[in-house]
């Protein structure tokens, strides 16, 4: 049976890529015509994927790029964008 959560039970919760690294906590919803558009998304500082986004606080995310909610997020890792190796490293 599908469960259906309400927009305010998903603030707040942890939010993990597909790889099942740490990416951050859903800080609010994006809503257009009434349908969730997209998430914003508090980065975790702890973590690798902080490092591709730089000094930012958070992401937008495009709501097909969520796969499952339930007791935590989960998105797809293509959502992260892929850093390029500068000359040196």
């Amino acid at each position: 049976m599908l469960r259906i959560k309400k927009v305010s039970d998903i603030i707040g919760l942890k939010v993990f890529t597909d790889g099942g690294e740490v990416f951050g906590e859903i800080e609010e919803a994006n809503l257009v015509d009434n349908k969730i558009d997209s998430w914003r998304i508090r980065i975790n500082r702890s973590t690798s994927v902080a490092n591709l986004f730089g000094n930012a606080k958070g992401v937008i995310v495009p709501h097909n790029f969520v796969k499952a909610v339930g007791d935590v997020v989960i998105i797809s890792k293509a959502a992260i964008p892929v850093r390029e190796l500068e000359e040196g490293e």
